[in-house]
């Protein structure tokens, strides 16, 4: 049996990695807490954004689910810009845009749960962009 204590937004004897090498995001870590096996072909991980910070604007081929942990902030998922707070849950369809902010005075942690074996994330091109900016609401809150 494995048990990884939580403490203080963190799992013990979990490294803390960096989100991703590269891209365009701000104050974001992981964690990998549950790499799944042939039973169960899933990752299961943590995600905490510092107060003020934001995730990559970018999309995937694959469905993956959220539940905000701790804190507060804002998500783009597709056209809809929603308010968020602990104990929510967000699901996000293939090949949605998404980003995620957390609040400027509070960190916004989270549970991301996806397949193991899923495609990269898709970055926005200028042409993208500039149809998500068509959307003067949309256009405030992405952070490319």
């Amino acid at each position: 049996m494995t048990v990884r204590r939580f403490n203080a937004f963190g799992w013990e004897n979990v490294p803390v990695l960096s989100y991703k090498e590269g891209g365009p995001y701000k104050d974001v870590t992981r964690q990998i807490l549950f790499e799944g096996a042939e039973s169960l072909p899933v990752q299961w991980r943590y995600f905490e954004v510092q107060p003020g910070g934001h995730s990559t604007l970018e999309r995937h081929e694959h469905i993956h689910w959220v539940l905000i942990l701790r804190g507060r902030g804002a998500c783009l998922v597709g056209d809809e810009i929603t308010d968020i707070a602990e104990h929510d849950l967000i699901e996000i369809a293939p090949l949605q845009w998404h980003q995620f902010r957390a609040a400027e005075d509070a960190p916004l942690g989270f549970l991301c749960l996806v397949a193991a074996e899923r495609d990269r994330p898709q970055l926005p091109s200028e042409d993208d962009l500039a149809g998500l900016r068509q959307d003067a609401k949309i256009a405030d809150f992405i952070r490319p």
